[in-house]
């Protein structure tokens, strides 16, 4: 009775103060502050401000919070480890029989420039027989790059 009285009084008090505001020309303003005022008695009118009276006295409703928080703390937690650890088992699953090398050439991998090499390369002949190794090292990266520059007379 006593929050309803309250909600009231504070939404009359807010649709004046929006009056004030609309009579000094300022009609933005004023359609905010009506807005905001107006806000207290439709919780009043829906039941929310009964609901919620009622919750704050009642240790049944405070034990649900708890619960409801322990579960929400239980969910949190359990995304966070699912993100350290990379994902669902399946995910994991996944990503372990991606990572398993399977039975490639060596050669598969480096770009196929042909023999002779290309156009622009006459005379060069075939590549030197370090080249496997430096690729070997983590270099098969840029193999591509260097082709590209030597194609261009780079």
């Amino acid at each position: 009775m006593i929050a309803e009285t309250v909600c009231s009084a504070v939404t009359a008090a807010g649709l004046g103060i929006a009056a004030i505001t609309a009579y000094r020309k300022r009609f933005l303003a004023a359609a905010r502050i009506a807005a905001y005022s107006l806000v207290p008695i439709g919780l009043v009118m829906t039941g929310v401000v009964e609901w919620l009276a009622d919750t704050a006295f009642s240790p049944t409703a405070w034990a649900g919070f708890v619960v409801l928080g322990l579960a929400w703390a239980l969910f949190a937690t359990t995304r966070v480890v699912e993100r350290r650890r990379g994902g669902t088992r399946k995910e994991r699953r996944a990503a372990r029989a991606a990572d398993r090398p399977e039975a490639v050439a060596p050669a598969a991998s480096a770009p196929s420039l042909g023999q002779g090499g290309q156009a622009g390369q006459v005379g060069q002949g075939s590549r030197p027989a370090s080249r496997p190794a430096a690729a070997s090292r983590g270099e098969e990266d840029f193999s591509d790059i260097e082709a590209i520059l030597k194609k261009h007379g780079i």
